[in-house]
């Protein structure tokens, strides 16, 4: 941040995030396992070695990985969390006042992140309290969507 006002605006609450999280790629830590754990195989089949802050964080995404399945091919994995990525990103709802809502990409992150399969609306809103501005009834069509691809990516 380079100014103090600026950090006093940031809200997570209200998806004031500051300008480095505008137009943003922001990946899952499934998608991060997923990245790590193919650049590790190449690095071993190159007799490469990894650093200590590479492991680290291989085992922080992986710790944090609900959406794995060591008996399926890296690429389908990929595809699942491409696939929820971008009907997450291009979900889009419209309000009774016809104001037309859609999920920021720290929300599509976040919600990959933190969701599990049992999760309830209310859990997601607690979690991720932005999500609050959608009709429960959108939330509950969010949540289906990530419930759907992790019951495909671990079964």
């Amino acid at each position: 941040m380079a100014g103090g006002d600026a950090a006093h605006n940031e809200n997570v609450a209200d998806l004031k995030l500051g300008d480095e999280f505008r137009d943003i790629h922001i990946l899952s830590n499934a998608q991060v396992a997923v990245v790590l754990q193919v650049s590790a195989n190449t690095a071993v089949t190159r007799d490469e070695e990894l650093n200590d802050v590479y492991r680290q964080t291989q085992k922080y995404t992986s710790r944090f990985n609900t959406m794995t399945n060591p008996e399926k091919p890296h690429q389908e994995i990929v595809e699942e969390l491409d696939n929820l990525q971008e009907a997450l990103t291009t979900f889009r709802k419209e309000t009774d006042d016809g104001l037309e809502l859609e999920l920021h990409s720290y929300e599509v992150a976040a919600l990959m992140n933190l969701i599990s399969t049992d999760s309830l609306t209310e859990e997601a809103i607690a979690l991720i309290p932005s999500l609050s501005r959608f009709p429960e009834a959108a939330i509950e069509e969010i949540l289906d969507l990530i419930r759907s691809t992790m019951i495909r990516i671990v079964s």
